[in-house]
């Protein structure tokens, strides 16, 4: 599946290796390599894999045009990242999976979690 230009103008690319499957199966881990210049951000690196290379990769994200955060929570290295803010270097590997404490819906994409449990949700959070 990795037929698409993934080679950066300067060379410079970012390893994905995507944790894929459905619920009730194996899951299995898909590599893409993306040009650094078009992920700056691991929400950029996954949308520019599902342009140029894979358009079944599954994974959630509201804030382009909805402007509801918190819908792009997943693990990145093994730490739950929102994955419009988690930054990616060049030249770096990096894992990416679903949320582990949420139903798995496809790949990435998880139930949403209700606002008490967002990423730095809390009781404290809810009374400002």
């Amino acid at each position: 599946m990795n037929n698409a230009p993934s080679e950066a103008r300067d060379g410079a690319t970012i390893t994905l290796r995507v944790q894929r499957g459905v619920p009730q199966q194996a899951h299995a881990v898909q590599t893409y390599t993306v040009p650094a210049e078009a992920a700056a951000s691991l929400l950029d690196g996954l949308r520019w894999v599902r342009t140029h290379v894979d358009d079944t990769l599954a994974f959630r994200y509201a804030c382009i045009n909805a402007n509801a955060c918190k819908e792009c929570m997943m693990r990145l290295d093994g730490k739950t990242v929102y994955a419009c803010t988690a930054r990616l270097e060049p030249g770096h590997d990096y894992a990416v999976a679903p949320l582990p404490n949420k139903p798995l819906v496809r790949d990435l994409m998880t139930a949403i979690a209700p606002s008490k449990e967002r990423l730095f949700g809390g009781e404290e959070d809810d009374e400002r």
